[in-house]
């Protein structure tokens, strides 16, 4: 749904608006999945939609994809540009470490949308939702 063309370059786009619309294109995939579950209690939503948006969960889910090298080098460009950015404040939850790691995942996410990458994109939302759900089952087993 983009309903003007740019008027810059996105591949040159900064990592930190990157982030901020990987963040909303995250928030949707995560919104419909659960919906699409079942899920329409407003509060179970929500809590259900934390597990997968948290700051944790997205550096969790980098670490994953870079350790088993599903990303291209293109996109491990775009997640070192992503996690090198100085972002203007950091949550009080969470650690400037992994608040750097899911910003660089957000980035990624933004620029495969920006760039109409959408396959692309929707294979790696597949892969965030078997991380998560795999740690959510094992956390479950504990």
């Amino acid at each position: 749904m983009k309903l003007t063309e740019p008027k810059i370059d996105l591949q040159q786009l900064n990592a930190l608006a990157l982030a901020y619309m990987g963040d909303s294109i995250h928030d949707t995939y995560v919104r419909y999945r659960l919906i699409a579950s079942g899920k329409v209690r407003p509060h179970q939503l929500h809590k259900k939609a934390t597990q997968y948006v948290s700051a944790t969960a997205q550096a969790e889910v980098l670490n994953c994809l870079l350790a088993t090298d599903f990303l291209t080098e293109e996109e491990v460009a775009v997640v070192m540009r992503g996690r090198n950015s100085k972002p203007g404040n950091v949550r009080k939850s969470t650690d400037l470490h992994t608040y750097r790691k899911s910003t660089a995942f957000e980035a990624l996410l933004g620029y495969l949308y920006l760039l109409n990458r959408y396959e692309r994109l929707d294979e790696i939302i597949e892969q965030t939702f078997l991380v998560i759900e795999k740690e959510e089952g094992s956390e479950k087993n504990e």
